[in-house]
C-alpha cells in the first residue's frame, strides 16, 4: 500500500457559516498563532481563517431582531403568518 502525501495548504479557507465551524476555525487559529516558524503559506492561511471569523461574527451581528438571542429552533416561514386564502 502506497502513503499518500498531505497536502499543503494552499491558504484559503472556506466559509465559515455554522457556530461550529466558528469553533473549528478558532481552534486551527489558536495552533497557527502559536507557531513561531510559520511558513508564507501558513500565514496566508492564518490572515484568511481571520478573515473569515469576521464576516462570521458580523453576520452574527447582522441576525434577525426578531428572534431572541439562544433560540435554536425552527424560524418561522413567510407562509406560516396565517394570512392565507382559507
Amino acid at each position: 500500500m502506497t502513503k499518500r502525501k498531505r497536502k499543503r495548504a494552499n491558504g484559503y479557507a472556506r466559509p465559515v457559516k455554522t457556530k461550529r465551524d466558528y469553533e473549528g476555525v478558532s481552534a486551527v487559529v489558536k495552533r497557527l498563532s502559536s507557531q513561531a516558524d510559520r511558513d508564507s503559506a501558513a500565514e496566508q492561511r492564518l490572515q484568511s481563517l481571520l478573515r473569515q471569523m469576521d464576516e462570521f461574527d458580523e453576520l452574527e451581528d447582522e441576525a434577525d431582531p426578531d428572534v431572541p438571542e439562544g433560540y435554536s429552533g425552527p424560524r418561522r416561514r413567510w407562509s406560516d403568518n396565517g394570512s392565507g386564502d382559507d
